[in-house]
């Protein structure tokens, strides 16, 4: 039920048809009249005007005590659905934040594992193609890819793509030669994701323009 629902549904006044009744079952009684009979002939007892007075200042008084309660559940009434509020949005918060946790809490234990993936993508590739130790350096590679992904984290490659901030991180700069300025010439480590936000830019190295600016801040020239 929604909070217009509930508040629109609140309502304790005495209808103004009931009042009447009352009004009018005084008035008979004064005169003398059974209810639902006809009064005799004469008109009120003696002492019936003053009666019917009190009783209507009676009436009157009710239902402006009844209006008075009335107020006071509906305040007490709107305390307790912007409490009931506060608590809804108190745990939507709470499951937010535990969902965080659960898919992010890992990131600083990932960021340190990074640095182990790049030594191995630096050994295999300064290994010589007989070295037989490679193949035990590939085993182990693997076995890393396998954990990180089985916890959320991709890899992605820079080599030949047009430098990006958003993903990129230039390290340093090289002439760029023939290749167009800006391109990532150079990758010193992959990018990371971790459910897909990013945790770790790739670490690049960007063809510098001829006047030897480099894209993002580079560092210098290698």
């Amino acid at each position: 039920m929604s909070h217009d629902d509930v508040k629109g549904s609140f309502s304790a006044d005495i209808p103004q048809s009931l009042l009447d009744e009352a009004v009018e079952a005084v008035d008979k009684r004064a005169a003398g009249v059974p209810a639902g009979g006809e009064g005799p002939e004469g008109g009120a007892a003696a002492g019936g005007d003053a009666e019917r007075e009190r009783l209507r200042a009676e009436l009157e008084l009710s239902q402006a005590l009844g209006r008075e309660l009335t107020e006071k559940l509906r305040e007490e009434h709107e305390r307790l659905l912007r409490a009931a509020a506060d608590l809804e949005n108190y745990r939507k918060r709470a499951q937010r934040e535990r969902e965080e946790v659960q898919r992010f809490g890992a990131e600083r234990l990932l960021k340190d594992l990074f640095p182990v993936v790049d030594n191995l993508d630096r050994a295999l590739a300064a290994a010589p193609p007989d070295d037989p130790l490679s193949g035990g350096v590939k085993l182990v590679l693997k076995v890393m890819e396998e954990a990180l992904a089985r916890n959320g984290v991709k890899s992605f490659h820079a080599l030949g793509e047009p430098f990006d901030p958003r993903n990129h991180e230039a390290i340093l700069t090289v002439p760029a030669g023939e290749r167009a300025p800006g391109t990532v010439v150079v990758e010193h480590g992959r990018g990371f994701t971790l459910n897909d936000r990013l945790v770790r830019p790739a670490l690049v190295g960007v063809a510098a323009a001829p006047s030897g600016d480099a894209p993002g801040g580079g560092g210098g020239a290698a």
